[in-house]
């Protein structure tokens, strides 16, 4: 059964809001995750003109330090967001990485790139957690999982978004070109959540006893479906990072053309999300769903290695189809790290959730380069395919 967070609105003395208004604050935050998306997911699409003058893994390091910001502050941001509200955290967040987006158009060394790339991934981090917690405030159990799968779309959004315009933004007009759209985009997203957003109400005082209680304690279901998330972000990050660089160099693709078939492929994944939620809510479960798309992503992962491997031209059609699943699983592990931590722990939880993801995300980038340098995509998404299946039995019971 989904457990659901001991929050009454009618108990709290807050007017329960209309389904207009909760849609609305659903979309605004699907805004503001997307925007954020855009800086942290959209630093891959720099590598094109980075690795001009720069080895791959030079270039891949840069840009993994908006990983390692998410990395750094994603407990952080949660303990703030427990303590002051998702309005709060949201507006401070996109502030700073519009701020920390005009910096890296600035910088005139490869360590200001960095430094501004990981400030804003630290800056960056508190909207994942915020912008769940209004899905998780707002909607009940018996549409949130569909609720947290639009909202969860914003990834896929952001990624598709970045990968149409930053590569040719910073074609013509260098990394500060590129820079330029998150910059904007997110001080946009940070107006949005200052007027649009209205913190969910908190548990009255009677419920605070249960509410607070450390849900680690006695339950290992988060810890394994935090570690199933780490693992399972592998191939979803892997694909996100070095598609686009794939159908180039490998597949003869130009970057306009790359840059429409990845922005694609995010459409069809931010729809997976949603279905993957709806299938949620109607079995009335977010593990069983969750298994079911470790199966798939191993098993994609692994034919888009072989066909890779072979030449086949079909490896296009599984590199799609592997971008789909690999990110549908989101959406539920998020969704059930909120249910099971409950209102006054869910922000250090979905901060200990994404640490893990962005900690192996934050890993990828180099590493990989270095393989796809030594063996060729191929061993990179044969990988990818055991990690997968390495995930399946770790997936809890519900």
């Amino acid at each position: 059964m989904i457990e659901t967070p001991v929050i009454d609105v009618s108990e709290v003395g807050m007017r329960d809001p209309s389904p207009t208004r909760r849609w609305a604050m659903l979309w605004i935050g699907v805004f503001a995750q997307t925007t954020s998306g855009v800086f942290v997911n959209g630093a891959p699409f720099l590598l094109p003109k980075l690795g001009e003058t720069r080895s791959l893994a030079h270039a891949a390091t840069i840009v993994a330090m908006t990983s390692v910001g998410l990395m750094l502050t994603l407990v952080f941001w949660g303990y703030i967001l427990d303590r002051t509200g998702e309005r709060f955290v949201l507006t401070t967040c996109l502030t700073l990485v519009s701020i920390a987006s005009v910096g890296g158009m600035f910088a005139h060394s490869d360590i200001m790139l960095g430094l501004a790339l990981l400030f804003g991934g630290m800056s960056a981090a508190g909207t994942n957690a915020a912008s769940g917690r209004v899905v998780v405030g707002w909607f009940a159990a018996n549409n949130r999982g569909v609720a947290m799968g639009i909202r969860q779309s914003s990834l896929p959004l952001g990624v598709g978004i970045a990968a149409i315009s930053i590569p040719q933004a910073a074609a013509v007009h260098g990394i500060a070109g590129g820079l330029a759209v998150p910059a904007v985009l997110t001080a946009i997203g940070a107006v949005a959540c200052f007027v649009g957003i209205v913190d969910p109400p908190r548990p009255k005082s009677r419920d605070l006893s249960v509410s607070r209680a450390n849900p680690y304690r006695g339950d290992h279901r988060l810890v394994r479906i935090h570690l199933v998330s780490a693992m399972l972000v592998v191939p979803q990050v892997t694909l996100w990072t070095f598609a686009l660089l794939w159908l180039h160099d490998s597949r003869g693709w130009t970057l306009a053309a790359a840059g429409v078939m990845i922005t694609l492929v995010q459409v069809l994944g931010a729809l997976g999300r949603i279905g993957a939620g709806m299938w949620s809510d109607r079995l009335g479960s977010r593990m069983v769903p969750l298994r079911r798309i470790a199966v798939a992503a191993a098993a994609t992962m692994a034919i888009l290695a072989l066909t890779d491997f072979v030449g086949w031209p079909v490896a296009v059609l599984m590199m799609v189809l592997a971008s789909v699943v690999t990110v549908a699983d989101n959406g539920l592990a998020y969704t059930a790290v909120a249910e099971i931590a409950g209102p006054f722990w869910s922000g250090r939880s979905l901060g200990i959730q994404n640490t893990g993801q962005h900690g192996a995300g934050a890993a990828i980038a180099p590493l990989f380069a270095v393989l796809i340098d030594a063996a060729g995509y191929p061993a990179v998404f044969a990988v990818c395919a055991a990690i997968a299946a390495a995930a399946i039995p770790l997936v809890p019971n519900d």
